[in-house]
Protein backbone atom coordinates (compact mmCIF):
# COMPACT_ATOMS: atom_id res chain seq x y z
CA UNK A 1 0.00 0.00 0.00
CA UNK A 2 1.52 3.33 -1.03
CA UNK A 3 1.21 6.67 0.73
CA UNK A 4 -1.81 7.86 -1.28
CA UNK A 5 -3.86 4.85 -0.24
CA UNK A 6 -2.76 5.32 3.35
CA UNK A 7 -3.77 8.98 3.21
CA UNK A 8 -7.10 8.08 1.61
CA UNK A 9 -7.92 5.59 4.37
CA UNK A 10 -6.84 8.14 6.99
CA UNK A 11 -9.29 10.72 5.61
CA UNK A 12 -11.96 8.04 5.31
CA UNK A 13 -11.55 7.10 8.97
CA UNK A 14 -11.45 10.75 10.01
CA UNK A 15 -14.66 11.42 8.08
CA UNK A 16 -16.51 8.55 9.71
CA UNK A 17 -15.11 9.26 13.18
CA UNK A 18 -15.83 12.98 13.12
CA UNK A 19 -19.32 12.37 11.73
CA UNK A 20 -20.02 10.06 14.67
CA UNK A 21 -18.85 12.80 17.03
CA UNK A 22 -21.13 15.33 15.30
CA UNK A 23 -24.21 13.34 16.28
CA UNK A 24 -23.06 12.09 19.69
CA UNK A 25 -21.53 15.20 21.28
CA UNK A 26 -23.88 17.07 23.60
CA UNK A 27 -22.34 20.54 23.17
CA UNK A 28 -23.59 22.24 20.00
CA UNK A 29 -20.43 24.28 19.47
CA UNK A 30 -18.28 21.16 19.71
CA UNK A 31 -20.63 19.41 17.27
CA UNK A 32 -20.22 22.31 14.83
CA UNK A 33 -16.43 22.04 15.03
CA UNK A 34 -16.61 18.28 14.47
CA UNK A 35 -18.82 19.05 11.47
CA UNK A 36 -16.08 21.34 10.16
CA UNK A 37 -13.58 18.48 10.38
CA UNK A 38 -16.05 16.17 8.63
CA UNK A 39 -16.59 18.63 5.78
CA UNK A 40 -12.84 19.19 5.34
CA UNK A 41 -12.28 15.44 5.20
CA UNK A 42 -15.03 15.06 2.59
CA UNK A 43 -13.28 17.75 0.53
CA UNK A 44 -10.05 15.76 0.84
CA UNK A 45 -11.86 12.66 -0.41
CA UNK A 46 -13.07 14.68 -3.41
CA UNK A 47 -9.44 15.51 -4.14
CA UNK A 48 -8.63 11.81 -4.22
CA UNK A 49 -11.49 11.31 -6.67
CA UNK A 50 -9.90 13.96 -8.93
CA UNK A 51 -12.89 16.23 -8.49
CA UNK A 52 -11.04 19.43 -7.69
CA UNK A 53 -14.03 21.65 -8.42
CA UNK A 54 -16.21 19.75 -5.95
CA UNK A 55 -13.45 19.89 -3.34
CA UNK A 56 -13.09 23.66 -3.69
CA UNK A 57 -16.86 24.11 -3.66
CA UNK A 58 -17.11 21.94 -0.55
CA UNK A 59 -14.61 24.11 1.31
CA UNK A 60 -15.92 27.47 0.12
CA UNK A 61 -19.67 26.83 0.35
CA UNK A 62 -20.05 24.38 3.21
CA UNK A 63 -17.09 25.10 5.46
CA UNK A 64 -16.81 28.79 4.63
CA UNK A 65 -20.47 29.65 4.41
CA UNK A 66 -22.92 27.26 5.94
CA UNK A 67 -20.78 26.21 8.88
CA UNK A 68 -20.17 29.86 9.79
CA UNK A 69 -23.94 30.43 9.71
CA UNK A 70 -24.47 27.42 11.95
CA UNK A 71 -21.87 28.69 14.41
CA UNK A 72 -23.39 32.19 14.43
CA UNK A 73 -26.84 30.70 14.97
CA UNK A 74 -25.63 28.53 17.82
CA UNK A 75 -23.69 31.32 19.49
CA UNK A 76 -26.49 33.86 19.10
CA UNK A 77 -29.12 31.57 20.61
CA UNK A 78 -27.07 29.51 23.06
CA UNK A 79 -28.02 31.60 26.08
CA UNK A 80 -31.69 31.73 25.11
CA UNK A 81 -32.28 28.05 24.56
CA UNK A 82 -32.77 26.04 27.72
CA UNK A 83 -33.95 22.78 26.25
CA UNK A 84 -33.62 19.59 28.16
CA UNK A 85 -33.82 16.92 25.52
CA UNK A 86 -34.76 13.53 26.88
CA UNK A 87 -34.16 10.45 24.83
CA UNK A 88 -36.68 7.70 25.26
CA UNK A 89 -35.51 4.13 25.01
CA UNK A 90 -37.95 3.48 22.18
CA UNK A 91 -36.52 6.36 20.17
CA UNK A 92 -33.01 5.00 20.44
CA UNK A 93 -34.08 1.49 19.44
CA UNK A 94 -36.13 2.66 16.45
CA UNK A 95 -33.40 5.04 15.26
CA UNK A 96 -30.82 2.26 15.62
CA UNK A 97 -32.95 -0.12 13.55
CA UNK A 98 -33.50 2.52 10.84
CA UNK A 99 -29.78 3.36 10.78
CA UNK A 100 -28.75 -0.28 10.45
CA UNK A 101 -31.33 -0.80 7.68
CA UNK A 102 -30.03 2.23 5.75
CA UNK A 103 -26.45 1.07 6.23
CA UNK A 104 -27.36 -2.37 4.87
CA UNK A 105 -29.06 -0.80 1.84
CA UNK A 106 -25.99 1.35 1.17
CA UNK A 107 -23.67 -1.66 1.40
CA UNK A 108 -25.90 -3.59 -1.02
CA UNK A 109 -25.82 -0.69 -3.49
CA UNK A 110 -22.04 -0.41 -3.25
CA UNK A 111 -21.62 -4.16 -3.67
CA UNK A 112 -23.91 -4.41 -6.71
CA UNK A 113 -22.50 -1.36 -8.50
CA UNK A 114 -20.27 -2.09 -11.45
CA UNK A 115 -17.18 -0.03 -10.61
CA UNK A 116 -15.22 0.63 -13.73
CA UNK A 117 -12.38 3.06 -13.99
CA UNK A 118 -12.46 5.10 -17.14
CA UNK A 119 -9.73 7.38 -18.37
CA UNK A 120 -11.22 10.81 -18.78
CA UNK A 121 -10.07 14.14 -20.01
CA UNK A 122 -9.93 15.36 -16.40
CA UNK A 123 -6.79 13.45 -15.48
CA UNK A 124 -4.23 16.08 -16.40
CA UNK A 125 -6.06 19.40 -16.53
CA UNK A 126 -8.59 19.07 -13.74
CA UNK A 127 -12.33 19.45 -13.79
CA UNK A 128 -12.75 23.18 -13.18
CA UNK A 129 -11.89 24.40 -16.67
CA UNK A 130 -13.89 21.60 -18.34
CA UNK A 131 -16.97 22.38 -16.24
CA UNK A 132 -16.61 26.10 -17.00
CA UNK A 133 -16.30 25.49 -20.73
CA UNK A 134 -19.25 23.09 -20.72
CA UNK A 135 -21.51 25.51 -18.84
CA UNK A 136 -20.39 28.80 -20.32
CA UNK A 137 -19.32 27.79 -23.82
CA UNK A 138 -21.98 29.28 -26.03
CA UNK A 139 -23.93 30.96 -23.24
CA UNK A 140 -21.21 33.25 -21.95
CA UNK A 141 -22.54 36.42 -23.60
CA UNK A 142 -26.20 35.91 -22.51
CA UNK A 143 -24.99 35.11 -19.00
CA UNK A 144 -23.02 38.36 -18.78
CA UNK A 145 -25.93 40.38 -20.21
CA UNK A 146 -28.31 38.92 -17.63
CA UNK A 147 -25.83 39.69 -14.83
CA UNK A 148 -25.63 43.34 -15.95
CA UNK A 149 -29.44 43.59 -16.18
CA UNK A 150 -29.78 42.14 -12.67
CA UNK A 151 -27.17 44.56 -11.35
CA UNK A 152 -29.08 47.50 -12.87
CA UNK A 153 -32.32 46.16 -11.34
CA UNK A 154 -30.64 45.88 -7.93
CA UNK A 155 -29.33 49.43 -8.10
CA UNK A 156 -32.77 50.65 -9.19
CA UNK A 157 -34.44 48.83 -6.29
CA UNK A 158 -32.03 50.43 -3.83
CA UNK A 159 -32.69 53.87 -5.29
CA UNK A 160 -36.47 53.41 -5.20
CA UNK A 161 -36.57 52.19 -1.59
CA UNK A 162 -34.05 54.73 -0.32
CA UNK A 163 -35.44 57.47 1.85
CA UNK A 164 -35.08 60.88 0.40
CA UNK A 165 -32.62 63.09 2.23
CA UNK A 166 -34.30 66.38 2.96
CA UNK A 167 -32.39 69.58 2.61
CA UNK A 168 -33.23 70.58 6.20
CA UNK A 169 -31.76 67.31 7.56
CA UNK A 170 -28.57 67.73 5.56
CA UNK A 171 -27.92 71.24 6.89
Amino acid sequence: MDWTQTLFWFFFAMTIGSAVFVVTVRNLVHAAFWLMITLFCVAALYVFLKADFLAATQVVVYVGGILVLVLFGVMMTSGKLDLNLKLERGQMISSGIISIALLAILFLIVRRTNWQTAETQFDSEGTTSSIGEAIMGEFLLPFEVVSIVLLIALIGAVLITRKEVKKEDAA
